[in-house]
C-alpha cells in the first residue's frame, strides 16, 4: 500500500459526475503527477485526498488512515485557489499558518527565515500580503505550505502565473523535498512540467483516470514513432503530409507523430526537398502527444493493450 491510496472514488455535483471511479496509488518518496486539462477532475480529487470533500463512493487513506481531520495535519497542501490575509504582514502571516499546523514559534520563526531567504524574499518580510505581486504571493503561499515540514506534499497547479525564472526555482525546491524523502503530488495541466519532474503519473480525462504508471514505462510503451524536425524554409509541405498528425508546430519546429504504416524516410525526403533541415530525430513521443493519443479521435494507443 502506497503512502496515498486512492480506490474507487467517485464525487458528483448535481447531475456533474466530475471524478468517475478513480483509483491510484501514491509512492512515499516520489513525484506523482495528476495532469489533464481544466476541468478534467483533478482539483476535485485533490480536495477529496485533502477531507476537504468527502467521495460519494469509495476511499482514500494517507499512511494507512482514512482521510479525516487526523491525516490532514500530515499533509502541506496548496490549494488551486490562494487564500493569503491582505492586509497581514507576511513575516506575521507565515507564523501564524505555521503555527496552525503545531510549530513552536522559535522553529517557526527559524523555518520562515530559510525559505524566505531560498526565494530571495527576506526584505518581504514586514510587508503586508496586499502589497506583493501574484508571483511574490505564490511563493509565500508556497513557504506557507513547507515551512512546517511535513512528509507529504500536495501542490495545486503550483507553477500557475509564475514567470519561468521563478517556476525554475519552484522546481528546483520541489525536487530537493525528494531527495529528502518526502512525497510530493501536484496537479498541472502543463505537460512538460510533468515530464521534467515526475515519477508517475496519473491522466485525467472527463473525471476518469485514462492512463496511469510510471513516467519512464508510459513513454517507452507508445514507442518511438514521433519526429522532432526544426528547418529552415518555407514549411508549408508540412500540410500535404499524409497518415500523420502535426503538433507543437511553429515557424521552424514541428513534433510529427507517424499514424499507420507511414515512411519516416520519405518524410524525411519531402523535407528535405522543400527546407535546410537542422535536426530529424525519431523519439518517444511527448506526453502533450500521448494525452492526445490516448483520448482524441483516432486513439492511436490501444487503450486495451
Amino acid at each position: 500500500m502506497g503512502i496515498i491510496q486512492v480506490d474507487a472514488i467517485s464525487k458528483s455535483f448535481g447531475k456533474t459526475k466530475a471524478v468517475n471511479q478513480v483509483s491510484f496509488t501514491v509512492e512515499k518518496g516520489r513525484i506523482f503527477g495528476l495532469l489533464g486539462p481544466n476541468g478534467a477532475g483533478k482539483t476535485t480529487t485533490i480536495r477529496m485526498i485533502n477531507n476537504i470533500l468527502a467521495p460519494d463512493e469509495g476511499s482514500i487513506t494517507i499512511n494507512g488512515v482514512t482521510a479525516s481531520p487526523e491525516t490532514q495535519k500530515m499533509i502541506g497542501y496548496m490549494p488551486e485557489e490562494r487564500g493569503l490575509y491582505k492586509k497581514m504582514k507576511v513575516g506575521e502571516q507565515l507564523l501564524y499558518l505555521t503555527k496552525l499546523k503545531g510549530m513552536n514559534t522559535k522553529d517557526a520563526n527559524k523555518a520562515i527565515d530559510f525559505w524566505l531567504d531560498r526565494f530571495g524574499a527576506s526584505d518581504w518580510k514586514k510587508k503586508e500580503v496586499g502589497e506583493l505581486s501574484k508571483g511574490m504571493s505564490q511563493k509565500i503561499q508556497f513557504i506557507a505550505t513547507i515551512a512546517h515540514d511535513p512528509d507529504i506534499y500536495i501542490f495545486d497547479e503550483p507553477f500557475s502565473g509564475l514567470d519561468p525564472i521563478n517556476s525554475e526555482t519552484l522546481k528546483e525546491v520541489i525536487i530537493d523535498l525528494k531527495q529528502q524523502g518526502k512525497t510530493i503530488l501536484f496537479s498541472t495541466h502543463r505537460m512538460e512540467q510533468v515530464e521534467q519532474m515526475c515519477d508517475d503519473i496519473c491522466l485525467f480525462n472527463n473525471g476518469k483516470a485514462v492512463l496511469q504508471g510510471n513516467l519512464r514505462q508510459v513513454k517507452r510503451s507508445f514507442g518511438k514513432n514521433t519526429i522532432n524536425l526544426e528547418f529552415e524554409g518555407d514549411g508549408s509541405f508540412l500540410d500535404d503530409l499524409e497518415q500523420v498528425r502535426i503538433n507543437n508546430r511553429s515557424t521552424n519546429f514541428a513534433e510529427i507523430r507517424i499514424l499507420d504504416d507511414q515512411n519516416m524516410q520519405d518524410i524525411l525526403r519531402t523535407a528535405m526537398e522543400h527546407a535546410e533541415i537542422h535536426k530529424f530525430e525519431r523519439v518517444e513521443p511527448s506526453l502533450n502527444e500521448i494525452f492526445i493519443s490516448t483520448v482524441g479521435d483516432d486513439n492511436i494507443k490501444n487503450m486495451e493493450a
